[in-house]
Parts: C-alpha cells; sequence; structure tokens
C-alpha cells in the first residue's frame, strides 16, 4: 500500500464526493421524511384507528427508535460483508413494507406494527460507511456535514408537509406516500450514488462490538449519548401532545405549519450565537450547558403558556433553538472526546442511544398524557432534562485537536505498537493508534505544533 501524501489528497471534493454527498444526504432525507412526518400528526388523525388511547400514540410514534437502536449495528456489520448498496437496498425495502402495512392497517397496533418495520430497515450507520468508502480522509467532513443538513432539513420539511397533506389523503395516504419515498430513495441508490470503491479504515466509520464496553466506561462519551438519549425522549414526547394543544387554540392541523415553519427558521438563526461563541471562546460546555437550561425553560413555557397562541409560539422558538443547538453539537463532541480510531464504535452506541431515546419518549409522552395529562408530560420531561443538566457538571471543553487518519503499511501487531510509539514521541500528537489489520494509523494532534512531514517520515520508515 502507498502513501499517497501529494496535493490532490487536500482539494476540494471530487466527482465521486460530490455524487455521495448529494445522493447519500438524499436517500437520508427522503427516509427521513418519511419517518418525521407522521410525528406532528398522528395524535390528532390516530383516533380514527381501532384501539386509540394516548398511550398508544406515543408507542406508535417512537416504536420505529427500538427496531432501528437494536439493528443499527447489526446492518452495518452485514453491509462490511455483503457490500453497502445491497444491505442500504435491504433496508429501504424493509423500510417500504413497514409503511405499507401501517398504511393499510385499521388499528393503531396494527400501525405500530408498521412503524416498528420500517425501522428495522436501520440502514443510517451502512449509509455513513458507504460515505466514508467513497471519501478521502480532507474531505470526509464535508460530505458527513451534507449528510446532516439533509436530515436537519427533512425534520423542518417533515413537520410544514405533515399537517399540510394530511387533510386531503389522510393517514394512510402519509404512510403511502413514505412508501413511495422509500422507492424513490432506492432509485437514488441504483442509478447515482457511487459504488465502494475503496474501503475506509473502519475505526474511525464503523462500530466494532468488541469496544462497546469500553466507551459506555468513558465518562465523557457517556454523558453525550445519554444527553442524545434524553433529547429525543422529551422530543418525541412533546410530539405526542403539541399538536392536540394547537387544536385546542381552534388551530386546524392543515394550519399548524403556520407555527412549525417560522419557529424552526427563527431557530436556525437563533442557534448561530450559540454555535460561535462556544467555537471562538473554547466553551462548548458552558454553552451546552446553557441551551439545557433553554430547553427546561421552553418546557415550562409550554405548560404554562399552552392557552396563549403568542406564548406557544415564543415557547416553541426557544424549544427548536435549544433543541437544534444540541442536536448539532452532540455529534462534534462525540468526534472530539472519542479516542483515536475508535469514532466509528462512539458514533454507533451514539445512534443507537438517539433511536432508544425516541422510542421511550414516544412510550413515556403517551403514559404520561394518558394518566396525569399534560402537566404529565412536561414536568416529567423538564425533570428529566435538569437531571441532563446536573450530570454534565463533570464535563470539561474538549481540547481542539486535529484528527488524521493515514495509511501506515504495518506488517504485524509489534511493528504497529513500535510505530505508534514513535508517532507519540513526535510533537503535537496527542494519541496516536496504529492498527495493522486496517493498515491505517490514527492520529490525533495540536495542529499548532504538528508537522506533517515527520509523521510521513514514520509512516514512510515503517513501509522499509
Amino acid at each position: 500500500m502507498s502513501l499517497d501524501f501529494s496535493m490532490s489528497n487536500i482539494s476540494g471534493l471530487n466527482s465521486t464526493e460530490k455524487r455521495a454527498a448529494v445522493s447519500l444526504a438524499l436517500v437520508f432525507g427522503l427516509r427521513m421524511l418519511g419517518l418525521f412526518m407522521i410525528m406532528p400528526v398522528f395524535a390528532i388523525y390516530g383516533q380514527s384507528l381501532e384501539g386509540y388511547s394516548p398511550m398508544w400514540v406515543g408507542i406508535a410514534i417512537g416504536a420505529y427508535g427500538l427496531t432501528q437502536a437494536l439493528l443499527q449495528i447489526p446492518m452495518g456489520m452485514l453491509s462490511d460483508k455483503f457490500g453497502r448498496k445491497p444491505i442500504i437496498l435491504i433496508g429501504l425495502v424493509i423500510f417500504c413494507i413497514g409503511s405499507l402495512v401501517a398504511a393499510y392497517s385499521e388499528s393503531v397496533v396494527g400501525v405500530t406494527i408498521g412503524r416498528a418495520i420500517q425501522g428495522m430497515g436501520a440502514i443510517a450507520s451502512t449509509v455513513l460507511a458507504l460515505a466514508a468508502d467513497v471519501t478521502r480522509d480532507e474531505q470526509r467532513p464535508k460530505v458527513m456535514a451534507t449528510i446532516g443538513m439533509c436530515i436537519g432539513l427533512s425534520f423542518a420539511v417533515s413537520l410544514i408537509l405533515g399537517p399540510v397533506l394530511v387533510d386531503s389523503i389522510g393517514l394512510a395516504g402519509l404512510f403511502n406516500l413514505t412508501a413511495a419515498l422509500a422507492l424513490a430513495g432506492m432509485l437514488v441508490v441504483l442509478f447515482i450514488a457511487p459504488n465502494a470503491v475503496s474501503k475506509a479504515p473502519k475505526g474511525d466509520t464503523r462500530a466494532a462490538p468488541e469496544l462497546i464496553a469500553a466507551m459506555l466506561k468513558d465518562g465523557q462519551l457517556l454523558r453525550l449519548d445519554v444527553g442524545i438519549f434524553v433529547l429525543h425522549l422529551v422530543i418525541t414526547s412533546v410530539f405526542v401532545v403539541l399538536p392536540l394543544m394547537l387544536l385546542n387554540l381552534d388551530f386546524a392541523t392543515s394550519d399548524h405549519w403556520q407555527l412549525y415553519f417560522p419557529t424552526l427558521m427563527l431557530s436556525f438563526f437563533l442557534m448561530v450565537p450559540l454555535i460561535i461563541i462556544g467555537a471562538k471562546n473554547e466553551s462548548m460546555k458552558q454553552m451546552y450547558r446553557l441551551s439545557l437550561l433553554l430547553l427546561a425553560g421552553a418546557l415550562v413555557m409550554m405548560y404554562f403558556l399552552q392557552d396563549s397562541f403568542v406564548g406557544l409560539f415564543v415557547a416553541v422558538i426557544v424549544f427548536f433553538t435549544a433543541f437544534n443547538y444540541l442536536e448539532a453539537s452532540l455529534p462534534s463532541l462525540i468526534a472530539k472526546f472519542a479516542p483515536a480510531g475508535k469514532k466509528g464504535t462512539a458514533m454507533g452506541i451514539y445512534s443507537s442511544s438517539q433511536f432508544f431515546g425516541a422510542f421511550w419518549g414516544g412510550i413515556l409522552g403517551g403514559v404520561c398524557y394518558q394518566y396525569f395529562g399534560l402537566s404529565g408530560v412536561f414536568i416529567t420531561s423538564t425533570v428529566l432534562v435538569l437531571l441532563w443538566w446536573v450530570y454534565t457538571a463533570g464535563m470539561v471543553n474538549p481540547q481542539v485537536l486535529k484528527t488524521y487518519t493515514l495509511d501506515a503499511n504495518a506488517d504485524d501487531h509489534d511493528s504497529a505498537e513500535t510505530m505508534a510509539q514513535h508517532l507519540m514521541a513526535l510533537e503535537g500528537v496527542k494519541e496516536a493508534v496504529v492498527i495493522f489489520d486496517d493498515k491505517a494509523a490514527y492520529l490525533k494532534v495540536d495542529a499548532k505544533v504538528f508537522d506533517m512531514s515527520k509523521a510521513r517520515t514514520v509512516l514512510l520508515a515503517g513501509t522499509n
């Protein structure tokens, strides 16, 4: 394996990387759009289903999260063995089947089963692995950021489209549309997405089951895993009751977008100062904890101002500002705290925690609303956010480090260990891991003092 340090490796996205960014963002977006469109309308239109109860509404909304969480890592492992595209296509077929099951079910239990089947098409980790396979290390963050932005955009669009479309096509129509979006995603995979022509080193892109226990013992990472769990638990719980609150204000379902659209747009602008201040002053912890207080405050405002449209409007703006900031910053923090060569595993646990949060949020929101009313949902959610805030007291500001993944032609364990020791001796290197199975060196460095030419010398010496 040659070591290519040419300038072409650090230029802009090449044609394959551009295709990967656009096509895989589309696959993610189409799939998530279908999942999210149900959230703002199911509590209302699910009332026509046999066996309806607030508890079952919550279970149905969150059911996909359980199967997503359980199958995310196994599906990624299957893609290692059978290839990325076949597993992505199988996942989209399963997602399509689940959508049709939900569409033609006349009971809330049937819809719940359909939603659970949707979640069984757990392809998020496989799509990201394909993106990693066809992108260079220097350009990979741009592609991943494009995919992340598309997920955020699909969430925003779904909150607008769901209420607008449901009046004309009904709940079954939304699920049928979701199935059609899955088919569109399959066409994108078949005809637009690039084939994997190389394999990215697995340590930074895919989860290794044997490392999961060690990652769960890392206090900083665990705080973030708990955080994304609570964040998605809370937002799922809120959407069990928020559509009903708008109805109580004589706000027709088809008009709910008039609340969601402006509040989401304003929240995107309002979260920018939090991101800038956190990055510029290296105070991500402080901004992170502030956003949790904003989230808790928004939940309290939603409850006490539920009889005022203006009050609810302001509360939702604050809620989405905090939510969007946390949703954007948590993955970044995972990447910063993850040990060198173990980011794939850290992100796998993080993703599973996110989906588990959606599942338990649906159950908790439904149960609390059925037995304790709105107060049960908002009190429980607020308490959980405040406990999360307390738990973050032990968090530290991440050190600003740059990550490199480089080719390393180590032949065995001993040569890999020797190479890692030589890399660690270089100025500015904070972590160095060389894995001979992956033929890769993972470095975390202080870019201000790190000299890449010296690292090249070590890596080139290892090839002799």
